[in-house]
């Protein structure tokens, strides 16, 4: 990829550079052998300085697959279904989403989707699209349907409001799928949440850059994408403590093209701490002893491939989703653990990827077993 998939300006050089990562972040493997066996991919990070936009040069769409054994669930959370109940709430009350066919792209096991058309009093119905969804294909008597499929111009379909929450930071090029929403829905409203590249650069959090986020915006470069192709973007604001983007748009005409912001030079100060960084964590896990990671998602993989790739210092990962338990991390074969198990397993700390659930897995542990501090 020699240009910017967004702006088409020459592509940088990378900020960032991983070989042979794992381009599974949340399908986990049955066996410590298959888990080890996952494809790997190249991570090459480029901040375009025209548009602010950040993807990834080397991308390769063919590695990462979404069907069966994928999993992101994150609904199991009280802090997330919280956050869900929040822009449910948000979208019916304040944006008036009632009496309206919705179709979330990317819908996962229909969690939000179902928020929407179970809101008392919206008269809403949904479809859903998936290749990882596993439930029933009709529900809600009806007013549900959902189809195991990835969203394209074969399936696209008229619509009142399109949901798409965290989808597009998977996709090698963004301004296809916004388009073919805007030419299947072409009066829908759309409202999209993703990750905050500036966020994630600012706070210096290795373990959100990963594979399978191949495109990462900044307000500006999403409010660009959404422009281009064929939207007047109403609102952009940080949700869930600021890690993600929630934009809001409709069909009209685009407004100029916004200033890229300050994502390229926080790129090149990223780039600057991050091998101290993961060495540092490699550290302070060898000091820790018997420590155990909590979720075995994204920020879980990420975190055991860069500070624990042999599997020697992370002695497991913890996750409250049955479908991940007894299962193996992709990439480094670390085995995933009910909460359950804590207590007669003998570790004594345990590491948080996200802070927004740090309350409610401190509720949860055991006695005897600490919450441990990131080293930094």
């Amino acid at each position: 990829m020699t240009r910017c998939p967004l702006c088409a300006a020459p592509a940088p050089h990378p900020f960032l550079r991983r070989d042979s990562v794992p381009v599974h972040q949340n399908r986990t493997a049955a066996t410590r052998a298959e888990a080890l066996a996952m494809p790997r991919g190249t991570l090459a990070l480029c901040a375009c300085p025209a548009c602010g936009f950040v993807f990834n040069r080397s991308f390769d769409p063919t590695l990462p697959g979404y069907g069966p054994g994928y999993d992101n669930t994150q609904s199991l959370s009280p802090a997330f279904a919280a956050h869900l109940d929040s822009l449910a709430r948000h979208l019916t009350e304040v944006r008036g989403v009632r009496g309206a066919h919705i179709v979330e792209v990317g819908c996962g096991q229909g969690d939000f989707l179902r928020r929407l058309v179970a809101y008392p009093g919206a008269d809403n119905t949904g479809t859903g699209l998936d290749p990882s969804y596993r439930g029933p294909v009709q529900d809600a008597g009806g007013r549900l349907s959902f189809e195991r499929r990835l969203y394209g111009p074969d399936c696209a379909r008229p619509a009142d409001a399109v949901v798409c929450r965290h989808v597009i930071e998977h996709v090698a090029d963004p301004l296809a799928l916004l388009r073919t929403i805007r030419a299947a829905a072409p009066t829908a409203r759309v409202f999209f949440e993703t990750p905050d590249a500036d966020w994630i650069l600012r706070q210096c959090v290795p373990w959100d850059l990963f594979y399978e986020h191949c495109s990462l915006f900044n307000a500006g470069s999403l409010a660009d994408a959404f422009g281009r192709a064929g939207y007047t973007v109403t609102g952009v604001r940080h949700v869930f403590g600021g890690q993600y983007l929630w934009l809001e748009a409709e069909p009209g005409p685009a407004a100029a093209h916004p200033a890229p912001g300050e994502t390229a030079a926080l790129a090149t100060a990223f780039a600057v701490r991050e091998t101290a960084l993961v060495a540092a964590w490699r550290a302070h896990l060898a000091q820790l002893g018997r420590v155990a990671v909590w979720g075995a998602g994204a920020k879980g993989a990420t975190l055991a491939s860069l500070a624990d790739p042999q599997g020697v210092l992370i002695d497991f990962l913890v996750d409250i989703n049955p479908a991940k338990q007894g299962r193996y991390l992709p990439g480094t074969g670390h085995a995933i653990v009910a909460p359950a198990e804590l207590a007669a397993r003998g570790v004594r700390h345990v590491l948080v990827m996200n802070p927004e659930y740090r309350a409610e897995i401190a509720a949860m542990l055991p006695h005897g077993v600490a919450l441990a501090e990131w080293a930094d």
